[in-house]
């Protein structure tokens, strides 16, 4: 697995998701009311609003900010206009960084993800400077506890790529398009999903000391506490010590 991905997993464990969740359900339901306006409210012909709907789910965001944000959506004007935008630059260590944004005001948001990259000592680079580095996969985390080969046979016939453990977090791969079918699978077969999402794996990664993991985290979380930012992807890992040192035991 990733080290982004264990650090993540880290992070929940000890809680730190629950600090920011007030700032997830704003970004969701934003995402949400974007996917309802762009393909229509009705899940069964939007398959961009169903991963939506599914990533609240996973963090428990109550069903009726779900419903307001889906309605907002079916009664957005055209006044309203967000669009998807992809930065990249670097952070501490050479570490590639890749943000992905939903805005309506791209200037604002450059300037925002600049300063973000500026006041960690990383700086923002051009389109293209670092997106080859990484491929957009879909990935499926498990429960602690699944099995990796019953999950694997469980998921391979709707679309799984692949399967892998670490720290007893499963986690399965697939093409991002295979997203929903794959989880169905999973979770008809009795499985537990914590969550699911197209993501941007990078191919290799730089190993950090826990000076180096430091920065980088605090560059990560300065981009995730703006609005605009959807999602933060970065090619570095860290062995489990280093990562429970910076975070405590």
């Amino acid at each position: 697995m990733a080290g982004h991905s264990k650090w993540k997993n880290i992070q929940h464990r000890k809680g730190r998701q629950d600090a920011k969740r007030a700032v997830a359900f704003s970004k969701l339901s934003r995402a949400i009311t974007v996917a309802a306006k762009m393909g229509g409210p009705d899940p069964d012909a939007n398959a961009t609003l169903v991963q939506a709907i599914q990533a609240a789910k996973d963090v428990s965001m109550p069903k009726d900010n779900i419903d307001r944000a889906i309605a907002k959506g079916a009664g957005a004007n055209d006044s309203e206009n967000y669009e998807n935008v992809l930065y990249e630059g670097y952070g501490n260590d050479g570490v590639a960084v890749m943000v992905e944004c939903l805005t309506d005001n791209r200037n604002r948001t450059a300037a925002e993800v600049r300063h973000a990259f500026s006041r960690s000592g990383g700086s923002l680079g051009t389109d293209g400077s670092v997106a080859y580095m990484f491929t957009r996969i879909g990935e499926i985390q498990l429960a602690e506890g699944a099995d990796e080969d019953e999950a694997l046979m469980a998921a391979a016939e709707a679309g799984a790529d692949d399967v892998s453990s670490d720290d007893g977090v499963v986690i399965i791969t697939c093409e991002p398009g295979q997203l929903i079918p794959v989880r169905a699978a999973l979770e008809q077969g009795g499985f537990t999903v914590e969550r699911s999402e197209s993501v941007l794996r990078p191919g290799n990664e730089i190993e950090l000391d826990v000076d180096g993991l430091t920065k980088i985290a605090k560059l990560v979380d300065f981009l995730e506490e703006l609005d605009d930012v959807q999602k933060v992807s970065a090619n570095f890992t860290a062995d489990e010590a280093v990562l429970e040192q910076v975070y405590g035991g």
